[in-house]
């Protein structure tokens, strides 16, 4: 049960007093605030073995290992000292307290904010931790980004978010969504943002770390969280660090030819760009929470999985991100990146950016928007769409004559341009009709999307397609596809 009310102090003291529960910490960039934590709240002699602090480049390699990136704030980092600190719990007290106690090793590694307050202040912080004596171990590793515009309110928070992870750690495995949404009790995203989770271990063994990034983004925890083609999750800025970025933004419920031409031939113009470098560039197709909210009931997390699982198979870097408008995010990709950032958009997209009501909110309005969406390394790739049978383009944009002057500008310097060579036959495909026909089990709307996409959902029975499920003799489950092939 999540007990919200419960303090860090509280946190800090209840581990102390829990004497199956022993380990070690070693902190380093940020002063040694967790353990610090659970010394002033008294009975820390029940809890602590060992704390540690490495600073100084040479003794920190003497320790863990020599990084080849020369970084030391990176995961890798990170996992050396979890295994190094764990490895030696085991080695030096599994007989003297093995068979009654269960052994955790807490790290992080943190750039905390600089005297000149210059640099990205962020961290990797992790828990490698038993559940029962003489058991398989267990890592939920995080990383962080530190808000706070002084160091000591940094480190404090690192504190805070150390014993947090330690606690859910041990009170909360059982229901890795509590564990994650405990992780911020005391502090607030204006604090401290987690932008990437990852849990792994006998324990966890069901735990989709996907779904975990999906409930960091729902929480408010950070804006956005990113997936590998494989599946895995990634930390956006080490993913996306001195990357050309490609994105588009859609429901993909599911992925459609048009969509897939989108992609391929928006890439290609990206790629032919004469600033852009093609070993550096990361496609993304994006998903909003607006977006994956399929209706009132909110998000639905099989839904969410469905979707990415067909995106990542045919080889897509998946994000999901709570920012509706275009220009939040280029602003958060701009962070993470000093590249070109290009935009896939359909012609309703670009209806929707031209928009002034939804800028009303700015003291610039859609000027102030338009400062940062076609800002100097932005360019908007727009791909046509079917109206009325006549194929409608940028030269057919129509806007209001006070905004005319502006796209005009836009257009003349580069910053919107035309999909050319799309697949015109794919035009009259909508992206909801195939879904109906889906989930209506008609035929035809295999044509409509890609080969494996096609193949995903009736395997897997997707996005409603109705499937039912025989028992044959030796119990194994086969799907009857419904339809004319029923």
């Amino acid at each position: 049960m999540y007990e919200k009310n419960v303090g860090t102090k509280q946190k800090a003291l209840r581990i102390n007093l829990d004497r199956k529960i022993y380990g070690s910490f070693a902190e380093i960039g940020a002063g040694q605030e967790t353990a610090a934590m659970f010394f002033k709240v008294g009975g820390s002699s029940g809890t602590i073995a060992k704390t540690m602090s490495a600073y100084d480049m040479t003794f920190s390699d003497s320790i863990y290992g020599v990084e080849e990136s020369g970084r030391y704030v990176v995961e890798s980092r990170l996992v050396k000292m979890l295994k190094k600190e764990y490895s030696l719990l085991e080695k030096r007290l599994a007989d003297k307290r093995g068979p009654d106690t269960t052994f955790f090793a807490f790290a992080n590694t943190v750039s905390a904010l600089n005297f000149q307050k210059t640099n990205e202040a962020h961290g990797w912080v992790g828990c490698r931790f038993q559940l029962s004596p003489q058991t398989g171990y267990n890592d939920v590793i995080i990383h962080v980004r530190m808000l706070d515009d002084e160091n000591v309110l940094q480190q404090q928070a690192i504190g805070v978010i150390g014993v947090n992870l330690i606690y859910g750690c041990y009170y909360y495995a059982k229901s890795p969504e509590t564990l994650v949404l405990s992780l911020m009790d005391d502090l607030t995203p204006e604090r401290i943002q987690i932008d990437m989770i990852r849990f792994s271990g006998p324990d966890f063994a069901d735990v989709d770390n996907r779904l975990m990034s999906l409930h960091l983004v729902r929480n408010g925890f950070t804006d956005a969280a990113l997936f590998g083609p494989d599946g895995q999750v990634m930390q956006p800025s080490e993913a996306l660090y001195k990357k050309h970025i490609l994105v588009m933004r859609g429901r993909l419920r599911p992925l459609t030819n048009v969509q897939l031409d989108m992609i391929q031939n928006g890439l290609k113009q990206f790629q032919a760009e004469p600033d852009v470098d093609v070993s550096r560039v990361v496609s993304m197709a994006e998903l909003t929470l607006h977006n994956l909210k399929a209706s009132d009931q909110g998000i639905d997390e099989k839904d969410f999985l469905d979707r990415v699982d067909i995106l990542c198979s045919m080889g897509q870097t998946v994000m999901i991100s709570n920012y509706l408008e275009y220009y939040k995010l280029v602003a958060y990709l701009a962070k993470l990146t000093r590249l070109k950032i290009g935009l896939i958009v359909g012609i309703p997209n670009l209806e929707y950016i031209f928009e002034e009501g939804h800028y009303e909110f700015l003291p610039g309005g859609i000027l102030e928007s338009f400062a940062t969406l076609f800002s100097k390394k932005v360019k908007l790739f727009v791909y046509p769409t079917l109206r009325n049978n006549a194929i409608y383009t940028c030269n057919d944009f129509q806007l209001p004559p006070t905004l005319e002057p502006l796209y005009q500008y836009l257009v003349r310097n580069d910053k919107i341009e035309d999909i050319r060579n799309y697949n015109e036959t794919n035009l009259h495909i909508s992206t909801d009709h195939v879904l109906e026909m889906i989930q209506r089990g008609e035929d035809g709307w295999e044509a409509m999307v890609p080969d494996i996409v096609a193949q995903c959902i009736k395997d897997n029975c997707l996005f409603g397609y109705p499937c039912e499920v025989e028992y044959v003799p030796i119990g194994q489950q086969v799907r009857r596809q419904a339809g004319l092939s029923g």
